[in-house]
């Protein structure tokens, strides 16, 4: 699934992942210190000055710059989100078969020790063996949990 998962991105998402990845990276801001660094020193010191303090012009290349690398680690962020969402629907899954399959062994067991004449003793046999109702686990759900 999540090989799947990977390989149905387009070249534009795996671009935005690529720069988003990168962009969370130590070397990331390894480069950034260089470059601006590097920017603000040579405006400083050199005789030939392309932005003079107040660095005007840095100022309008690191906000461009915040506007692109937050778009791309939004697209990253909504992607990981929907990946999340059907890991979550597949455990549901998993877990609901799961519910439903000891459901019928318990049964099963209980049929078994009826048959061979062994008393199982206590309500809960009896409670397990009843069949779970999803519709009112998800009503108690919604009655129970805050909105949020």
């Amino acid at each position: 699934m999540e090989e799947d998962f990977a390989n149905r991105r387009t070249v534009s998402d795996r671009i935005a992942d690529s720069i988003g990845g990168f962009s969370g990276s130590p070397l990331f801001v390894a480069l950034h210190v260089i470059i601006f660094g590097g920017w603000i020193l040579w405006n400083s010191v050199a005789s030939w000055k392309f932005d003079p303090f107040p660095y005007m012009l840095l100022s309008v290349v690191v906000s461009i710059e915040a506007i692109f690398l937050s778009a791309f680690v939004l697209m990253k962020q909504n992607r990981m989100s929907k990946r999340e969402d059907m890991r979550a629907h597949l455990d549901l899954q998993i877990n609901l078969l799961s519910e439903r399959e000891m459901t019928l062994v318990l049964q099963l067991l209980q049929r078994i020790s009826t048959r061979l004449g062994v008393r199982l003793s206590g309500d809960e046999i009896e409670q397990l063996t009843e069949v779970t109702s999803i519709e009112d686990l998800a009503t108690q759900l919604r009655e129970t949990l805050p909105e949020g």
